[in-house]
C-alpha cells in the first residue's frame, strides 16, 4: 500500500504552528514513559526602574528534571553573583516541582566555567561545533543520588 501523499516545506522562520504540532506530539508520544509533566520555568531579570527584561533563564521542567534552555545576563550585570542567584533560584524550583536534576548546554566561548562551578560535571560534547570551538552538556543531581 503507497503512503499517503505528504509535502515537507522549508522555510528560515519561526512557525509557531509546525512548533507547536511538533511539541504537542512528542508531550503525546512521550505520555507512554510519563504522563505529562512539562512546565515553563522563566526567572526573569529587570534593572531598576525599567519595566523590560534585561536577562534572564528560561527552561522548562519534564521527566523529572530541569532543563535549561537559555541563560544570559548582559556584561553590566555579570560578576556581582546575579547568575550565581538566577541558577540556585532554578534549582531550588526544580526540586519542589519533583525534579531530581538539572541539564543545561554551553559552548566553549561562553560559560563552561561557571557551570562547572556551580557543581554542574560535563556528560558529552560536540567538537567543532561551532568550528573552532566545541559544544558542552552539562548535568547537575538536585537529589542525594550520585551523578549516573
Amino acid at each position: 500500500m503507497p503512503a499517503p501523499a505528504t509535502a515537507i516545506a522549508l522555510s528560515d522562520r519561526e512557525d509557531e504552528e509546525t512548533k507547536k504540532a511538533v511539541e504537542d506530539g512528542l508531550i503525546a508520544f512521550n505520555a507512554a514513559v510519563r504522563p505529562n509533566d512539562w512546565r515553563p520555568l522563566t526567572l526573569s531579570v529587570r534593572r531598576d526602574g525599567e519595566t523590560e527584561p534585561a536577562g534572564g533563564l528560561a527552561g522548562r521542567t519534564f521527566f523529572g528534571w530541569l532543563f535549561v534552555a537559555y541563560f544570559h545576563l548582559p556584561a553590566g550585570l555579570r560578576g556581582q553573583g546575579l547568575g550565581k542567584e538566577l541558577l540556585r533560584h532554578a534549582e531550588d524550583e526544580a526540586p519542589a516541582r519533583g525534579r531530581a536534576g538539572a541539564s543545561l548546554s554551553t559552548f566553549s566561548f561562553q560559560a563552561r566555567g561557571f557551570y562547572e562551578r556551580q557543581g554542574y560535571g560535563v556528560f558529552g560534547s560536540i567538537p567543532d561545533f561551532p568550528p573552532g570551538h566545541a559544544c558542552f552538556f552539562l548535568s547537575k543531581r538536585l537529589d542525594a543520588l550520585p551523578p549516573a
